[in-house]
């Protein structure tokens, strides 16, 4: 397919520019961005308007909404940080020498042409150019229909940036159709990875209909559980922010598990503030049966919630009698994102976190710290759960893969099977 080519052949190009020429080229798309705000913006009303039209779901709709000063603000400070960060490219990461005169070095480089798929968010088309643009990769991007004025716009923007900056226009692709995107998941000779950022079905999907590597998670079911020991006003501030700050982000808190010794004496005082946010609480008997009078908004669970990413302000609730079996429930339910412990023990948290099978295991700090920016990372192009080279948060590193140079004087094996040199291997200090 064309689209793919071209990008790889674009993508070549760009991570052959020096770093000074891909900052510049961010601070254009950044300038363009500015310049056309309002365009931008009118855009996102009208996608608006479609979506309350069709009735899509309420997080869908937050997440599409980009009007709100703050988001657009960081949206174009997300693009400063990126220019700020270090060079990701040419990093000598170790290095050998092997004989004398005869070094090895691994050096980081782009991996090459992305395809980046993702639902609602038009802002991600913004984070993953930026990334893409300083780690020397090549990206193709799909974004959802519902989100369709909004690319426009945008793309809009970048197109006159990357123009200005003298980058090739293919090296930053957006496509709209699902024929395409079905063409473009054979393309394992040009494209070489594949990340998806949306619903679970939307990842599992991608993964069933590619060779290409993907790089996804799968829903944001984040737990945080409450020890005996802990210190139960820090608790409800974590657990009040975790849920409310942004229900609609995957990492927002979805199940609380509290130690069976806290529920008379604190669960009350977690669950209060919780209430008054209009957070439902989808609790099992114990717990429901503490807290059923408070209010309308308390409720029994299904064993259904415990697997449910609600992206909503409801919150499922279960009583555990130890640490090992919160342990057990997180491993068995999570879906591996973020999951949090409150307690004031260190020996509890070194347990929770060793065993804690997740991309980000936290100790006494909000689920929802889960994120690029937060963590210095300028932005993310998702978090990913699975295990290969990249976990959590994917940032500039993410993005990046490396190469093995090898430096040398005439050197040939035969040299070494035949004994008469031998191998030094030592490992350089200095890279």
């Amino acid at each position: 397919m064309q689209t793919a080519k071209d990008a790889r052949d674009a993508g070549r190009l760009l991570q052959s520019l020096p770093v000074s020429r891909r900052n510049a080229a961010l601070q254009h798309i950044h300038n363009q961005l500015l310049h056309a705000k309002q365009e931008i913006l009118a855009a996102n009303t009208i996608d608006l308007q479609a979506a309350a039209a069709a009735n899509l779901a309420a997080p869908l709709v937050a997440r599409l909404d980009i009007s709100c000063p703050d988001k657009f603000r960081n949206i174009l400070q997300g693009l400063l940080d990126v220019q700020n960060l270090a060079d990701p490219l040419g990093q000598i990461q170790s290095a050998t020498t092997l004989d004398h005169g005869l070094h090895l070095s691994r050096v980081s480089c782009p991996i090459g042409v992305l395809l980046v798929i993702f639902e609602a968010r038009p802002e991600v088309v913004v984070n993953i150019t930026a990334l893409a643009l300083k780690s020397g990769n090549a990206a193709i991007l799909k974004g959802g229909k519902e989100s369709l004025h909004t690319l426009i716009a945008i793309e809009k923007a970048i197109k006159i940036a990357l123009s200005l900056a003298e980058i090739p226009s293919n090296a930053f692709q957006l496509i709209s159709s699902r024929d395409e995107v079905s063409e473009l998941l054979t393309q394992d000779k040009y494209i070489d990875l594949v990340i998806p950022r949306g619903s679970n079905a939307l990842v599992q999907q991608i993964k069933q209909n590619t060779k290409i590597p993907v790089l996804g998670h799968a829903d944001g079911i984040c737990s945080i559980y409450v020890h005996q020991d802990a210190d139960i006003e820090m608790a409800s501030s974590i657990i009040l922010d975790s849920k409310t700050n942004y229900p609609a982000a995957c990492n927002a808190v979805e199940t609380l598990l509290i130690h069976s010794s806290l529920l008379t004496s604190a669960l009350p005082q977690i669950a209060k503030p919780l209430l008054s946010s209009s957070v439902t609480l989808k609790c099992d008997p114990a717990s429901f049966d503490v807290l059923k009078d408070l209010s309308h908004l308390v409720i029994a669970s299904t064993e259904q919630d415990y697997n449910t990413e609600f992206l909503s302000l409801t919150l499922a609730v279960k009583t555990v009698s130890s640490l090992s079996e919160a342990i057990k429930h997180i491993n068995a339910h999570s879906s591996n994102h973020t999951d949090c412990l409150i307690s004031s023990s260190q020996t509890v948290a070194s347990q929770f976190t060793s065993q804690i099978d997740s991309a980000n295991v936290y100790w006494n700090a909000s689920t929802r710290f889960a994120d690029g920016f937060r963590y210095g990372f300028g932005s993310e192009v998702g978090i990913s759960t699975c295990k290969i080279h990249a976990r959590g948060p994917v940032g500039l590193q993410g993005l990046t893969i490396y190469k093995y140079v090898l430096k040398g004087a005439g050197h040939v094996v035969a040299d070494y099977t035949s004994g008469k040199r031998t191998f030094l291997h030592e490992k350089d200090s200095e890279k």
